[in-house]
């Protein structure tokens, strides 16, 4: 991170990160992608934290540490990260110490997206039921300081409502300094809010309501009100707001899938959201046959070539 706190390398240009799901075995696909990834000049690549997702749910589905300490091993530049860790089955204290190891393994190049989670399968997968909206946003507002903690401190105690610590050892902390930089997911007021205190980045992934019956139009709209808000809430809070990167994952705005079918197409897409103040994109690795289908060498062709038009 910057003297700063934040991830942003030129303030003069968009950063192009890919995600990609950990759905195949590591020899079998999986290992090839992320090394093609830094091949290709991605800034980052992530991968979901999820036990398993949606429509992949009866199929392979990998965990997301141990493929990141992976794809660290077999990379040199790429930075690497969640796309987002949720406290749906995780507990601070032990993420904590997997972050930090991952950190080190890396040679710090970790970021942690970080979001409240949702109720997906994740949800109840370890036998508790669907924590209602107001309690996942509880849980975040108490998982995230806690975490924060963790990772910059040597020795935490912790006595909350949800999460609590004694005495949790973690020497010798992160390889980035004070911690790996949080990219926090939020849309809301509570979310936003901790964004702004505690992130190095904010991500949306843009107005769900509009997905299915929404405008590209309405969308930047609903994407702009959002990051006002975030502003505001720096501006309330004495942060400055040009040390937070913002982040867009792409494929759930009313665009869909079009921004990946020509360069032309991305570009015009990028352009129009750099100009609500995003530093970073996060495509999605095409799948095929799934809602992430996209011609492979269509791209390839936008890895290599958008980044220097969207300078």
């Amino acid at each position: 991170m910057t003297p700063g706190g934040s991830l942003t390398l030129d303030a003069m240009s968009l950063r192009l990160s890919t995600v990609i799901l950990p759905y195949r075995r590591w020899h079998e696909g999986g290992r090839a992608a992320w090394t093609r990834a830094e091949q290709l000049g991605f800034h980052t690549a992530y991968t979901y934290d999820h036990l398993s997702w949606r429509t992949f749910r009866d199929g392979p589905w990998f965990g997301a540490v141990p493929t990141l300490a992976a794809a660290a091993a077999t990379t040199d530049r790429l930075r690497l990260g969640t796309l987002v860790t949720s406290p749906n089955f995780r507990h601070p204290v032990t993420l904590a110490k997997e972050l930090i190891s991952l950190d080190d393994i890396s040679g710090g190049r970790v970021t942690l997206g970080i979001g409240a989670g949702g109720t997906g399968f994740d949800a109840t997968a370890l036998g508790q039921d669907p924590w209602t909206p107001r309690e996942r946003a509880d849980r975040f507002a108490e998982f995230v300081p806690l975490l924060d903690r963790l990772l910059s401190e040597d020795s935490v105690s912790y006595e909350g409502d949800f999460y609590s610590a004694h005495e949790a050892r973690n020497i010798p902390g992160c390889v980035q300094r004070p911690r790996l930089p949080f990219a926090v997911a939020a849309t809301g007021p509570r979310g936003l809010r901790l964004a702004a205190r505690h992130g190095q980045a904010w991500v949306t992934t843009g107005d769900p309501k509009l997905f299915e019956n929404g405008t590209p139009e309405q969308s930047l709209q609903a994407i702009r009100g959002q990051a006002e808000r975030l502003a505001d809430i720096c501006a309330e809070i004495g942060r400055d707001m040009t040390g937070l990167d913002k982040v867009l994952l792409t494929g759930f705005t009313p665009d869909r899938s079009a921004p990946l079918q020509s360069l032309d197409a991305f570009v015009d897409f990028a352009g129009r959201h750099a100009e609500l103040g995003f530093t970073e994109l996060v495509v999605h690795w095409p799948i095929p046959d799934s809602n992430f289908a996209a011609d492979d060498k269509v791209f390839e062709q936008i890895a290599m070539e958008a980044p220097a038009q969207l300078r």
